[in-house]
Parts: structure tokens; sequence; C-alpha cells
């Protein structure tokens, strides 16, 4: 898959990254970081695996992180598929290969990966119920009715990548990508995921009242764009 780019924003993930990246280039050689300001051995740790390094010399969030990437992927010669694709080892480069597949077949513009309609392993009670609430704020707000409002693995063509700008830098980002989905009527899809909670990365995500700033932030945007 030569014309595929996966883009990883990466924030203090030098123990898994190298893995993650090994992973992704079993398919592609392509896999664009952007190391988001960490504080640890991530930027080492991505050369070391073979991945491009792109620098944010502070963090600037995850959103911000995705949006260098997937700029930085443009610029690649031949790159015509993109993925976005998590650090912390949650994602399975096989579901993003079934998504590419899809997406190859011409008739879609962007391919979402849905837990909800997959598996979840490693999932805390708590965690599942936090995320389908997000869901429901989502398709409220967005006009979009999807079934997985927060999930990092998303497949998408170029002419996604030339016209969607990400400009919420923080994990407002996915909620941001929604209402673009619904602003530039891409032709999308979602598709069954699994995503593998582990210690590591339970520790890594974000605290419950994330949600809260999540969606009083997609409020204003809202307000904002009126």
């Amino acid at each position: 898959m030569n014309d595929v780019a996966f883009v990883v924003p990466v924030y203090n993930e030098a123990s898994v990254i190298g893995d993650v990246i090994a992973d992704i280039r079993t398919v592609t050689p392509h896999v664009v970081c952007v190391n988001d300001g960490s504080r640890d051995g991530s930027a080492a740790a991505i050369v070391r695996a073979g991945g491009y390094l792109v620098d944010h010399p502070i963090n600037m969030g995850q959103g911000a992180a995705l949006q260098t990437g997937i700029e930085f992927a443009r610029a690649l010669p031949h790159i015509q598929r993109f993925v976005t694709f998590d650090a912390d080892g949650q994602h399975l480069v096989a579901d993003a290969v079934r998504m590419l597949d899809l997406l190859a077949r011409g008739d879609l513009d962007i391919v979402l990966g849905s837990r909800f309609l997959g598996e979840t392993i490693g999932a805390a009670r708590g965690k599942k119920a936090l995320l389908k609430a997000a869901v429901k704020f989502s398709n409220v707000t967005s006009g979009i009715r999807l079934t997985d409002a927060h999930n990092g693995l998303r497949a998408f063509n170029r002419h996604v990548a030339e016209t969607m700008e990400i400009t919420a830098p923080d994990m407002t980002h996915a909620s941001e990508i929604i209402e673009l989905i619904a602003a530039n009527d891409y032709r999308y899809r979602e598709v069954p995921v699994t995503i593998h909670y582990t210690d590591y990365s339970t520790s890594k995500g974000q605290a419950s009242v994330n949600a809260i700033n999540i969606a009083v932030d997609t409020l204003l945007r809202r307000v904002t764009r009126q």
C-alpha cells in the first residue's frame, strides 16, 4: 500500500510507539508521527522504528498534531489514502487495512471505525457509558448519526485530506471532524473495529471531566459559526 500514509499523533509514548510503527510498516512504509511536545524519548523511538518524525516543540494537542501530520502526509509522493491511528496500541492495523480496502472501491470519502459495532476489550463499564453519552450528544449537535463519536481510527481519501481543516487543537477535534463530514457532504460509512484497552492505554486516557469540556467547546464552536 505505497499510496497510503498513516498519521500518528504522539505524546510521551516512548515505550510503545516503536511497536506501533513496526506493525504499521507491515502494510506501508509511510508512517507520519507527530511528536507533540513529548518530554520522554518518543522522538528517538520514532526515528529508530523508521517513522517520519515531525516535531511540535510544545504540546499543542491531538487535533493540532493530526492536522500537522495530514499536511505533511499530503506532501509525500503518490499518497492518495490516509489513516489516523492512535499511538498507544489500542488500534489494530488489520482493521485499518479493511477500512482502506473499502475506501479503494471509490464510493466513499471517509471510513470511520466503531467499537460499538465491533468489540472493546478491557474497557471499564464507566468508560463505555461515557462514550455512549458522547455519541448521543454528537448525533444531536452534528446532524450525523454514528454509533461511535470519538474513535481515532479513520481512513479517508485525498479529497478529504485536502478539504478537511481541523481547527480544534485538543480532543474536541473528534467532534469537529464529524461536523466537517456533514458540512462538506463527505460520503461516509462506519465499520466494526476492535479497541484493545490495556493498563497502559487506560492510564493515558482522558479524564471524565474532559467530556464536559468537549461538550462545552463543541457548543461554543457552533454558536460562533452561526
